[in-house]
């Protein structure tokens, strides 16, 4: 439902896995709660065996979720490409698994889905549990997890979750079972056509003990696993840590309770019924929901079911013979004494003579020595029957961890390993070997498989390599780094020479003397051939271009180009407005690869704009023209004096402004507008030669009026009125008196 990319935390400048939801699921519901949920459950659980989660959200309508980035490979890719792995190796692997588990049970979440792809193997050799996808937490009740549902993988989900039953730790601990099979037997115990078929096989049939399969398993890991796949959650290891205490008991050399519980059990074993047969035709897609056959009769049932019908004739008669005694006497209660930090025998003494039954249950403390109790159940103060049992907990001293066996490790690797499982790397001795690499560990103190508390430190002898040694490959490496590795390759006598290189960076290695590959005495110089870069190139002239054909003369040269943020101002008509004026080195100048030619364009050069008001519009763009100006005639003005007719009325900028050669320079002009006179008692001969004095058109007339006495012929009223502004060649209507 997602893929998985390497990525650079830029902030904390580191490598990352991020996780990104596919976007066809981003809208689904149910999806983005699985994503949401797996990254929850996983982002609070610390430890060194679960793959961390440093972060997670939503980025343009899809999830992410960013993680430790693991370098390895997944037990899926190992059994595929090695087989199986051998005993003590695998029963790590799963110690390591199941502390991973522990933890996450413990924050009430369970994986569900625990298989080799989700199982991790570093580089340094340390398991990484993954993908806590459709992990539970205890108060989940979403859509996914409901009753019902099957969700895991079928070749390693638990009967339980083939019948689609509520998972928990227990589920989990199976699953790991199954995987620790297939580790040491190189398969899976149940395979089928389809995963119903499988699903069926967890539930009902029982899986061939592994050392059948694999007769180098030893027995005491056949056990453990066999007890890890019981079909009943509650015949399994009950939690991860029980499981991890088992495989840490068989890699310390001791024992696991799961051996010791088969072979009592061995001893009255039965054959069981022959397993029903799976379903047939059934849908490779369905859902699988199964219930256990009533009719299975295991070893270990067939005896609980003896025992329980004991157990109830004894509690049968008891009660008969109480009641046919009058009913029970009184009994005085006793206390339970305080016991801490006592002795174990001291103990069993004191609650012996108390009349109380004993028993002693061993666990790990770093605050009582081994033999010495940490406390009872029932508590001290509590008031109990007598012959009741009081169970009393007794250290055994600090929890002990089985060390790695690292013989034939990395040192390195061992390293890792050491502290991966919590413990410390001792002393490191080197001594030349001539049939062991170097680097491989040869010995250890203590022994692999050993028990010890986790402030032990393991002490290793390492091989530093036979006397004649290979030259290892240091080309293309810093010449610190080269030497770094040719010292620990174990040459002494290392000497670098410098030479010209087109192909490898300044102070980077070319090749070596003698070259890599050939095997040489110890004693022997190796010489360092260290590149002093590309010979010096000649820098082009650049003047003319722009910085984009700069840039690309340069580059092609190995060079960089840093454009000036000042500039120089240059004529228009130069043609060098925003192209390279200057430039330093100048052109003909040698220079290493990688230099920097810093450049200078030209910019428009500043002019002072002319005070062209009043001008005529001719002479004014004439006079622009001539500053490197551009004269933009916006509009008119109106004037009632004829002088000022098509001259410059305002001009912006003002005269006297600095811009840039080829502004633009917006002016207004004047427009003459003659003022109609008084016409009143003029002869229309009269009156049109004062109109085409003022620049009127023609005086029309346009009807007559009575003569009030002595004006006839005369002009009576007009039209424009006297005053008006009227544009040049206006008529005016006039009326005549008769």
């Amino acid at each position: 439902m997602a893929d998985v990319f390497e990525a650079e935390d830029t902030l904390l400048n580191r490598s990352v896995a991020v996780k990104l939801l596919h976007a066809n699921f981003a809208s689904d519901d149910a999806f983005v709660a699985r994503f949401r949920r797996e990254a929850q459950a996983a982002a609070n659980l610390s430890h060194p065996n679960i793959v961390a989660i440093y972060d997670w959200g939503k980025e343009e309508n899809t999830y992410f979720m960013v993680m430790e980035l693991i370098k390895g490979r997944t037990l899926r890719e190992i059994i595929k490409s090695e087989g199986a792995l051998l005993p003590r190796r695998s029963a790590e692997i799963a110690a390591e698994t199941a502390a991973a588990l522990s933890i996450a049970h413990q924050h009430g979440v369970y994986h569900r889905d625990i298989k080799p792809g989700n199982i991790m193997i570093t580089e340094e050799g340390s398991v990484k549990v993954t993908d806590f996808g459709i992990a539970r937490a205890l108060d989940d009740s979403e859509e996914l997890t409901r009753t019902g549902a099957v969700i895991g993988t079928a070749t390693y989900f638990s009967p339980e979750q083939a019948q689609g039953l509520p998972a928990d730790d227990r589920s989990d601990v199976y699953s790991l079972g199954i995987v620790l099979y297939e580790l040491v037997t190189g398969k899976p115990p149940f395979t089928g056509e389809s995963p119903v078929a499988v699903a069926y096989q967890h539930v009902s049939e029982p899986a061939p003990p592994p050392d059948s399969v694999n007769p180098d398993v030893p027995r005491e890991i056949a056990a453990i696993i066999e007890h890890a796949i019981e079909k009943k959650p509650e015949d399994r290891y009950q939690t991860a840590e029980d499981f991890r205490a088992d495989l840490l008991r068989y890699l310390g050399g001791n024992e696991p309770v799961a051996a010791s519980v088969l072979m009592a059990s061995a001893a009255t074993a039965m054959i069981p019924p022959p397993a029903a047969a799976p379903p047939q035709s059934v849908p490779p897609d369905s859902t699988a929901t199964f219930d256990s056959p009533a009719h299975e009769r295991s070893q270990a049932g067939y005896w609980a079911a003896v025992g329980a019908l004991v157990v109830i004739l004894l509690l049968g008669l008891w009660l008969l013979l109480r009641l046919l005694s009058g009913g029970p006497a009184a009994i005085d209660a006793v206390e339970v004494p305080d016991l801490t930090g006592v002795p174990e025998e001291q103990a069993f003494e004191t609650l012996q003579a108390m009349d109380l039954k004993v028993r002693t249950v061993p666990e790990t403390s770093d605050e009582f020595d081994s033999g010495f109790v940490i406390r009872t159940d029932p508590p001290s103060g509590t008031a109990v029957e007598p012959g009741s049992f009081v169970d009393v907990v007794v250290s055994i001293g600090p929890e002990e961890f089985g060390i790695p066996n690292v013989i034939g490790d990395n040192v390195d690797v061992a390293r890792a390993r050491i502290e991966a499982e919590g413990f410390s790397v001792g002393a490191i001795e080197y001594i030349l070997t001539e049939d062991i690499d170097e680097n491989l560990v040869i010995a250890q103190n203590p022994d692999g498989g050993v028990t010890a508390s986790p402030d032990t430190a393991v002490n290793l002898i390492v091989s530093s390599g036979p006397s004649s040694i290979l030259v290892p490959d240091v080309s293309g490496k810093s010449a610190e780094s080269a030497i770094l590795e040719l010292s620990r390759a174990g040459f002494e006598n290392i000497e670098t020479q410098d030479e010209f290189s087109a192909e490898v960076l300044e102070g980077f290695v070319v090749e070596t003397n003698p070259t890599a590959g050939q095997t040489v005495p110890r004693e022997a110089t190796i010489i360092i051939l260290v590149s002093q870069g590309p010979e010096p190139v000649a820098i082009p002239d650049l003047e003319g271009m722009t910085p984009t054909e700069a840039e690309q003369a340069l580059n092609a040269l190995g060079l960089l180009l840093i454009v000036s943020p000042d500039t120089i101002e240059v004529p228009i008509a130069s043609g060098l407005v925003g192209a390279v004026v200057e430039q330093d080195p100048v052109a003909g100048e040698t220079a290493d690869i990688g230099s920097e030619v810093t450049v200078k364009l030209g910019a428009t050069q500043q002019v002072t704009v002319p005070n062209v008001e009043a001008l005529n519009l001719v002479d004014a763009e004439a006079t622009m023209s001539t500053a490197g100006l551009i004269l933009d005639l916006i509009g008119t003005t109106v004037t009632n004096d004829q002088a000022k007719d098509n001259t410059v009325a305002t001009q912006n900028p003002v005269g006297g402004s600095v811009v840039d050669e080829g502004s633009f320079v917006e002016v207004t002009v004047f427009t003459y507008q003659p003022i109609v006179p008084d016409f009143f008692g003029m002869t229309l001969v009269d009156a049109q030669a004062l109109a085409d004095s003022i620049g009127l058109g023609v005086i029309n007339q346009v009807g007559a009026a009575p003569d009030p006495g002595g004006l006839a012929g005369t002009i009576e009223s007009q039209d424009p009125a006297m005053g008006t502004s009227v544009p040049v060649g206006t008529n005016v209507n006039v009326i005549i008196y008769e």
